[in-house]
């Protein structure tokens, strides 16, 4: 195939970012490689349809290596393999964390990744229906906007929450993160924006921008120390597509390192051990963070929101008004909280469910139900992601080390008792009809037994390609010119918050660093 300036690898939530931003020099050959296919499938775009792509033809379709602090479970890793990656499976809840974690980024030499530094870019990136201020932007790519579905299920969790004495909070993006409330979310008059869908597909009409679906990186090639090419399968053959400026790897914290270690960049012993050729020996794969959550779920009188959705009414809804059940993110409303006192910022994060959510997911809603999951929003714990074999289709080891220590587990015990709490007051008791799924009681032992068979990723992995020990502040690969990582595998640390508007934001300052 021809040459490039600039081989993206990844068309999720910061290739799409990448690719647009690019391409919009006009003198730019850009090239965005996914392994996935196109995103108009109904269960990309109709939000309430989103646990359908789970173990589907959009799904990597991971699982965890045995977790030590679940039991030796294996968790299951969805990730979206398709234009949009992620952002076109996610809850589309647009969070940006809070800003003591982009400060203590900047504190620990993450030079340039402040608060104050990041916030333009958060802010050149959205377009807020709420309107322009300190905390918001409008007239960017993604559209940010306040849920349409509304279900009563989650009035009652908030009314709960306020009883339990949380504050309400309308904004988690605004002057404080604590509180409960409705998140706001990525949609486009009802229907899921994507990155894809914000910045990808009006970037596709411009003559420099090549994106090639189906097409799946093998490797990086490099010579003489710099990185020239990227070597892909495409419809079942290998092509090698060269990169004259740059190659930049936002393939996510899982296939990013995979495709590092692949290409001869991370610990030498282990790349030694499966033969590949040292070309950089660097800490790839190394400290991984996510965010585990555990659903407690509870049955209820009140029509939840499945079966709301599959009401032929709600179709008409979604088609000529875009509200409405179908539109329903899953998690309606949640908030942060502290698991105890005298904590800088919060460290635990609720979603409430006005549907059953158990088995990772992927359990039947097979009564009306509920579900309020909470999560270890700063977990302590540290994972990694290491190769299987040199064979670039054999799926990457991925242990999270769940639960590993002392405080994570002390927190989400902390974390259970909340949503015990929360779930027993007056405004959820009255439609509480029982328990679905509950720990024996509120004892840690009791909670931890329960959690280790129930405890799941939120989907938020990342800094398995962090900044300061594999990537510069710059995001250049350490060691090797012309390749960048840019994707939240670039993270010190996980961000207090649901990752995709932080992977957004990582996608735009890292084309302004590319572009200089």
């Amino acid at each position: 195939m021809g040459g490039y300036d600039y081989v993206i690898v990844g068309a999720g939530s910061a290739g799409c970012v990448l690719a647009a931003r690019l391409s919009e020099d006009p003198e730019a050959r850009v090239a965005v490689v996914e392994a996935g296919g196109p995103d108009n499938a109904e269960e990309i775009l109709v939000p309430a349809a989103l646990a359908r792509q789970f173990k589907g033809e959009f799904d990597w379709d991971l699982d965890s290596e045995p977790e030590p602090g679940l039991g030796g479970r294996r968790a299951y890793l969805p990730r979206g393999r398709t234009l949009g990656g992620s952002s076109s499976m996610n809850a589309m809840i647009y969070v940006r964390g809070h800003p003591a974690d982009y400060d203590a980024w900047a504190a620990d030499g993450a030079s340039g990744w402040s608060h104050a530094d990041v916030l333009p870019y958060f802010l050149r990136a959205e377009d807020n229906e709420r309107g322009a201020g300190d905390h918001h932007g409008v007239g960017g790519p993604l559209t940010v906007s306040d849920g349409r579905s509304n279900h009563p299920l989650a009035s009652a969790f908030l009314d709960a929450a306020e009883q339990a004495g949380y504050r309400r909070n309308a904004d988690f993006n605004g002057d404080t993160q604590e509180g409960m409330g409705r998140y706001q979310l990525t949609q486009r008059g009802g229907l899921r924006c994507s990155a894809a869908v914000a910045y990808l597909h009006p970037a596709m009409e411009r003559p420099n921008l090549t994106v090639l679906p189906w097409t799946r990186a093998l490797r990086v090639r490099c010579e003489g120390g710099r990185a020239n090419a990227v070597e892909v399968t495409r419809y079942g053959e290998v092509e090698v597509l060269t990169a004259e400026r740059e190659v930049i790897l936002a393939a996510g914290a899982y296939e990013s390192p995979k495709l590092l270690m692949l290409s001869g960049i991370g610990p030498a012993d282990q790349l030694r051990d499966l033969d590949i050729d040292v070309l950089a020996d660097l800490p790839v794969g190394e400290g991984l963070q996510d965010h585990c959550m555990a659903p407690l779920n509870w049955r209820t009188d009140t029509e939840s929101l499945m079966a709301a959705a599959s009401n032929p009414d709600s179709v008409t809804l979604l088609e000529s008004e875009g509200r409405g059940p179908l539109t329903s993110n899953i998690a309606e409303a949640g908030g942060f909280a502290h698991s105890r006192p005298g904590l800088p910022a919060p460290d635990l994060q609720f979603h409430m469910t006005p549907t059953l959510y158990h088995q990772e997911g992927l359990g039947a809603t097979v009564d009306h139900g509920f579900a309020i999951g909470p999560c270890v929003l700063a977990p302590t714990s540290r994972g990694r992601v290491t190769l299987r074999s040199s064979i670039p289709g054999a799926a990457p080891r991925v242990l999270h080390n769940y639960l590993a220590t002392e405080e994570d587990r002390a927190a989400l015990v902390s974390g259970v008792r909340i949503a015990l709490d929360i779930a027993g007051r007056e405004a959820m008791a009255a439609v509480t009809t029982g328990p679905f799924d509950l720990p024996e009681s509120d004892s840690q032992t009791d909670i931890l037994g329960w959690a280790a068979a129930r405890a799941m990723t939120l989907y938020h992995p990342t800094s398995t390609c962090g900044i300061g020990s594999v990537v510069d502040p710059d995001l250049r690969v350490r060691g090797i010119a012309g390749l960048r990582v840019a994707d939240a595998s670039v993270f010190p640390s996980v961000p207090r918050g649901n990752t995709n508007a932080p992977t957004i934001m990582a996608g735009e300052k890292a084309a302004d660093l590319i572009r200089g």
